[in-house]
């Protein structure tokens, strides 16, 4: 196991239900091998519902919510996909602001596939360059971003270091490179 990440606290934040399981799990489990400490956030205590595409996945512990936690707590932020997940976190005004606060901070994100749904909403890609699964290119062009199809485009034209990429088969480039964005 590598120490890369060691003491640091890295964010996943998903709505209760919806979140693409494998782009929780598969990021997670990168992070806990390069010894950091990944905690779950979501907008209400409990446990949140994953899902394979459409069909349901396993349950997974929440450990905060958006109330009561703040980037102050965390070193880095991970969004996963999904389509529902970032549907849904972009329409609660706390998780905007949770995800806003770490751009105004210049603490790392990653966000894979439909998550840059959530970071439209936040108001944080205008003058980024950017990849999403190819169904947000439209809107992120909209909100100001510059899209590309590719697996993975670590961007360092902004506040922070925003690592994105477009789909689970991006999953080991998206891994890799979230990894060396949260060392810092």
């Amino acid at each position: 196991m590598s120490t890369d990440l060691q003491s640091k606290t890295i964010a996943f934040l998903c709505a209760p239900e919806g979140t693409e399981q494998v782009e929780l799990t598969e990021p997670w489990k990168a992070v806990e091998q390069a010894g950091g400490n990944p905690r779950l956030v979501s907008t209400e205590s409990g446990r949140l519902q994953a899902f394979n595409h459409l069909d349901k996945g396993d349950t997974f512990p929440v450990d905060t919510t958006v109330d009561v936690s703040g980037p102050d707590e965390f070193d880095a932020l991970v969004l996963p996909g999904g389509v529902a997940n970032p549907d849904f976190l972009r329409m609660q005004p706390n998780a905007v602001a949770f995800v806003k606060a770490f751009f105004d901070a210049g603490k790392p994100v990653a966000a894979i596939c439909h998550a840059p749904w959530t970071l439209i909403e936040a108001d944080v890609v205008r003058g980024r360059t950017v990849t999403s699964w190819p169904s947000l290119q439209t809107d992120l062009r909209n909100a100001g971003a510059t899209w590309v199809d590719e697996e993975v485009r670590i961007c360092e034209g902004g506040p922070n270091v925003l690592v994105t990429s477009r789909k689970p088969d991006d999953l080991k480039a998206f891994c890799q490179a979230a990894v060396q964005a949260f060392k810092g």
